[in-house]
């Protein structure tokens, strides 16, 4: 890939531009993408890279390496250790939204009652809605570290704790379930208080740009995902690749290639890798598609029980739990290993 290609070139560079620097070995990390991208540099370039923390990376996140409803099983989890109440209610407000959203009076009263930017017209309206929900949902569980922090959106500590918690009645009538649901997407969406109206045309921050990842999945990172309703709280929504191609080629005028990560770089099968830590929080939906077992003696596996995404490459805080604090001793350890090599 032309990114790692720009690395090997910028350490190069680096090296002749600082003295001493000629020989002295480079370790690389990364997270998420970044861990990604971290563990195909060492695979691809062992010369140039010494070793790789590859944290919260789903090298094994592609077609028939995966099953796609894996993703949404982790999320559901991460969920359920709050209480049953809270993943009913959001498996409940599917069937709700769809109800609401299919008359105008509904979409009048959701409008009103969540307070929308960006009223609802139309049943497309509605799925726009529900794509952000599940977008939130995700992005809760990736984000549920044990302290306050403003990755994706500014959050409490324990945010799906804080999102359950306001949701904390199981209700059966649609409006009834849809108020109890917005009570937790308040958290998310406006923990400031400052938000005056429910915008859920992105449930990005605006500082972020997804469109280029959006891009990649679209050609060469393709990941599938899909829901059953029944072992995950999500709408049924089955993999399609037809479909999704015709998506892709519709927004980029591309074609996805749905094997070509696996035949560069492996997937799993990297048993002549080496020197690789990849870390996985298991409250990470991404952690699905990670490397959850030592693959040989210097390809690693650390899984992080209380963790959520990349917490180990964030900054210590008094918060963290003793399975992030080995991990990053693991990863010292292993440091030092390589650069006495």
């Amino acid at each position: 890939m032309q990114a790692l290609a720009d690395y090997v070139e910028l350490i190069a560079n680096l090296k002749k531009a600082y003295k001493g620097a000629e020989n002295s070995p480079v370790v690389v990390f990364g997270g998420s993408y970044g861990g990604m991208l971290s563990a195909w540099m060492r695979m691809k370039y062992p010369h140039i890279v010494r070793g790789a923390i590859a944290a919260s990376a789903p090298v094994a996140q592609f077609t028939g390496l995966t099953p796609c409803n894996k993703f949404g099983e982790v999320v559901t989890r991460t969920f359920a250790k709050e209480g049953d109440e809270c993943v009913k209610t959001i498996q409940k407000s599917w069937a709700a939204i769809n109800e609401m959203a299919s008359t105008a009076d509904g979409r009048t009263w959701l409008n009103n009652e969540w307070k929308l930017c960006s009223p609802l017209n139309s049943t497309e309206d509605a799925n726009d809605l529900k794509n952000y929900l599940t977008d939130v949902w995700t992005n809760l569980a990736m984000v549920d570290y044990p302290y306050m922090a403003n990755f994706l959106a500014p959050l409490p500590a324990y945010p799906v704790m804080a999102v359950c918690q306001a949701m904390k009645f199981l209700k059966d009538d649609p409006k009834e379930i849809l108020h109890e649901l917005f009570k937790g997407l308040n958290v998310y969406f406006n923990y400031t208080t400052t938000a005056k109206c429910f915008q859920f045309k992105s449930s990005m921050p605006s500082s972020l740009d997804d469109k280029g990842w959006d891009l990649q999945t679209c050609t060469e990172m393709v990941m599938p995902f899909c829901y059953d309703g029944k072992n995950d709280f999500f709408e049924p929504k089955p993999w399609n690749f037809t479909a999704f191609s015709q998506g892709c080629s519709k927004k980029w005028d591309v074609k996805p290639e749905q094997y070509k990560m696996e035949n560069i770089y492996g997937g799993r099968n990297i048993k002549y890798a080496s020197n690789i830590v990849f870390s996985n929080g298991l409250l990470d939906p991404w952690s699905s598609g990670g490397i959850l077992e030592d693959v040989n003696e210097s390809v690693v596996s650390v899984t992080i029980p209380e963790g959520a995404h990349h917490i180990d490459l964030r900054g210590a805080q008094r918060a963290d739990p003793q399975s992030v604090i080995a991990a990053r001793d693991l990863h010292r350890a292993h440091i030092r290993k390589w650069i006495k090599m």
